[in-house]
């Protein structure tokens, strides 16, 4: 038994080794330039970027102020779409986990729905909203609500299986509805973890937010786009946005650890 693990271990790695190979091969084929002949290159922009910046580097607490509103209307954009997403998410995930749904024959739909909402990234929703709708926060919070809604019930739903069915069964056994059931039976045992998934989607629409604004959603996306755009002079503010998108992940790092040990350890 353990030749044969070892055998299909083996196996395993070989094929994933082979297949990275052949993709490499394939993408650099495809490329307008060999990887490995622009290899040395690899560290000139970056290198532009900080020299520059760092020559102005007195200027990058003012630049930063100066992209406070812009982060607070992406902030806003990635809150809004978190709070729809998990709603729909919880719902979902719910009516799709086995043992706790409350029309067990139409989980496989909830699921093909997770699927499909995860399935279409967002700035193609959100490109598709902007031809209807034109540029604005609205198509980007719909488009990140959607993804979040696929992407939270899939990690809602796996966590809500692992739940303990004796306090679901007890509360059956007195009559209470399935909302009651969910709400007292399962929520207290996966709030924590639905908690700390949900704020780490809200970093993670943080970063998607940014990106739409380069299609034309606002926010700090756009401004970033204009400063990478123009170059020259530029990348000071380049600079300063990312500082001030580094700070703010680390915040919400921060709020995630402190909400899930209030939870978790009461402290």
């Amino acid at each position: 038994m353990v030749r044969r693990k070892r055998m299909y271990g083996g196996i395993l790695l070989i094929l994933f080794v082979a297949m990275m190979a052949a993709g490499f091969q394939l993408a650099d084929g495809r490329n307008a330039g060999g990887f490995w002949q622009g290899l040395h290159q690899v560290g000139a922009f970056p290198s532009e970027v900080l020299a520059e910046a760092w020559a102005r580097r007195a200027n990058l607490p003012g630049l930063a102020w100066q992209f406070v509103p812009s982060l607070i209307e992406t902030l806003n954009i990635a809150a809004v779409s978190t709070l729809l997403g998990g709603l729909a998410a919880m719902a979902l995930a719910l009516l799709s986990t086995r043992g706790l749904a409350r029309w067990p024959r139409l989980i496989p739909l909830f699921r093909r729905m997770l699927d499909a909402f995860r399935a279409v990234p967002e700035i193609v929703v959100a490109l598709v909203l902007i031809f209807i709708l034109g540029g604005g926060p609205v198509p980007a919070v719909i488009a990140i609500a959607l993804h979040t809604t696929g992407a939270l019930g899939k990690l809602f739903s796996e966590v809500a299986e692992n739940a303990d069915l004796r306090p679901v069964e007890g509360l059956t056994s007195v009559g209470a509805g399935w909302g009651q059931r969910m709400a007292l039976g399962v929520l207290p045992q996966v709030a924590p973890n639905w908690i700390s998934y949900a704020l780490l989607r809200f970093e993670i629409n943080v970063r998607a937010s940014a990106i739409l604004g380069f299609v034309g959603e606002g926010g700090i996306g756009h401004d970033l786009k204009l400063a990478m755009q123009w170059g020259g002079g530029k990348y000071d503010q380049v600079v300063a946005i990312f500082l001030i998108l580094f700070l703010t992940i680390v915040a919400i790092d921060q709020m995630s650890d402190h909400f899930r040990n209030r939870l978790v350890k009461g402290r």
